[in-house]
This record gives structure tokens, sequence and C-alpha cells, in this order.
């Protein structure tokens, strides 16, 4: 029944969120330049009356109370609205785009996880010696290394240099998984340094904390092997503090695809709300952003859920 109470509130907490999200970007659009009526004309061979018409009929002359209101029963119901370019409804361009940027990020955060949790356990172990000194030295660098630039660094070397992986591009899992797989990598790699130094030097700092702690004494002392001390407990609580990091983290993950897609020529969202902000598409920038938010608040829900998961103490002090 506690986790269920915290789990509800949780949820109930999304809800206020989620509303100052979609607020947010209605308000930051309507001071966009960029005209949607001469945006769906291109600007070519369209009289006054002719956008006159195409703003009456598409609801732009109305108060903005109303607009609001009207954009949030389209959200609830699924409509994202129609692009003024393409014509088609944007949730169309979102489920086609979407997965693309669901792999691309899953495979950023699983190559994050498997570099830094070795590290930072390592790290802490060999304290202050020449392999956490190393370790430490290197994540600093990571910390400090932009993805786009860990990118173009990957590109001219593994894909220029060595020919080991193309240097833009997609390939579909369903025509080819080699080819997905090589198509996805510098992409995922470019991602995941940054966010896997970050976690090396918090699990590092979390490890620490723990194994100066009494049980951790008692445990060694008792003659329990230290693999069976790390791996059973340290490493267990030490993860508490990471995983909350984390959550925020798949947050930076979602919004480095964006450049990330652009350069790798990667269709998912990223490259799309790019084309989008391009072309002066409202409809579409609205629908991409408020995608990436309300799954980026999805992420810390999980996150919450696995953290109270995790650790015992507060549950018990719910």
């Amino acid at each position: 029944m506690v986790v269920l109470r915290m789990l509800a509130g949780r949820v109930l907490a999304l809800v206020p969120l989620l509303l100052g999200v979609t607020l947010f970007v209605f308000v930051v659009m309507q001071f966009s330049p960029v005209d949607p009526a001469l945006a769906a004309f291109d600007g070519a061979n369209a009289g006054a009356e002719q956008l006159e018409r195409f703003r009456l009929e598409n609801g732009l002359l109305d108060p903005l109370p109303v607009q609001y209101l009207r954009f949030l029963w389209q959200l609830v119901q699924g409509d994202f609205g129609t692009s003024v370019i393409t014509k088609q409804p944007v949730a169309d361009t979102i489920t086609t785009a979407l997965p693309l940027t669901v792999q691309l990020t899953l495979m950023g955060l699983f190559i994050a996880i498997v570099v830094s949790v070795p590290l930072g356990v390592v790290s802490a172990i060999h304290r202050d010696r020449w392999p956490d000194q190393i370790i430490r030295i290197v994540t600093l660098a990571g910390v400090a290394a932009p993805a786009f630039w860990i990118a173009l660094l990957l590109v001219q070397w593994l894909a220029v240099g060595q020919g080991l992986f193309p240097t833009s591009g997609y390939v579909s899992m369903n025509d080819s998984f080699s080819g997905w797989l090589n198509s996805m990598t510098l992409p995922a790699i470019s991602l995941a340094l940054p966010v896997a130094a970050q976690l090396t030097r918090i699990i590092r700092t979390s490890m620490v904390e723990e194994l100066d702690k009494d049980y951790v004494r008692t445990a060694r002392g008792g003659g329990l092997p230290p693999v069976v001390v790390v791996g059973r407990n340290v490493l267990r609580n030490a993860l508490v503090t990471p995983l909350t990091v984390l959550g925020m983290r798949i947050g930076y993950l979602l919004g480095g695809a964006v450049v990330i897609e652009t350069m790798f020529a990667l269709p998912g969202m990223g490259q799309n709300m790019i084309q989008a902000v391009i072309d002066g598409d409202a409809s579409k920038v609205q629908g991409f952003v408020i995608t990436i938010a309300i799954g980026f608040v999805l992420v810390n829900l999980i996150v919450d859920i696995l953290y109270l998961i995790a650790s015992p103490r507060l549950r018990s002090h719910a």
C-alpha cells in the first residue's frame, strides 16, 4: 500500500507538469516570427484574402485562450494537428520518427551503463591509486567534451580514416540488422560517452561513501570475500543515487539526439524537428517538442519507481 500510495502521488504530480509543458510550448510558438498562413502557401501567389481565409478556417484569429484549449483538447485525443507543409497529420510523422529516436536513446543508454558501472567500481576500489587517477582524468575529459565534438572525432577516425562505419545514413533493422547496427553505432557512442563519464564519477563517489561505512568493515572482518561484499551489498546501495541521476541523463540523451540525428542524417525526431523549424511548420514543432517532453516525464516516473524499489529505507519512511 505504501508503494501504491507513493506511486499515485507521483502520477498525480505529472498532471500539472504536463499542463505546464503544453502551455509553455504553446506560448513560445505564439511568439514565433513565422506566420503559419505564409508557411502554408510557401509565400508564393498568396493574396491577402487567401491568407485571411486560411487563418479563419484554422482558428488562428480566435483568442489565445480559445486556441490553447482547442490545442489541449486535440492533444488529449492524440491529435497533434496537421502539417501546413505536407498536409499530413503530425501524429503520422511522429509515429514514423519516434522509434528511431527511441532506438538511439536506448542504445546510448546501454553503452553508458556498460561503460560507467565497471569504471566507477574499479575507480572506487582503487581509490587514489593509479587506476583511479587515470579513470578520473579520462572521465573529466568526457564530461567536458560535447557530444557533437565526439561525433566529429569518431567520424574522422572510425568512418573516414578506418572505414569501419558509414559517415551518415540509416538502415532499418527490418532490412538488415548488421546494417542497422553499423548505422547506429557511432551516433549511439557519441551520445553515450559524455553520459558514461558523468555516471562513472557519480558511481565512484557513491561507492567510496559506501566502502567507508561500518557494515563493510564488519563484513570484511567476518571473512567475507571482497567480491561478495562489493557485489552483494556495496554496489546495490551505491547505485541508488546514480539511478536518480540516470533519469535526468536520459533527458539529455533525448535532447542530444536532435543534434546527433542531424549530423548522421538519421530520420528521427531530431532531424524532423530541425527541418520543421526551417520550414516554419509550427504544428510539427509543437508535436515533436511535446512528445519529447512527455517521454522525458514518463522516463523520470519510471526512474522514481525503480528508486523506490532499490531503496527500502525510502519505503520505510513513506
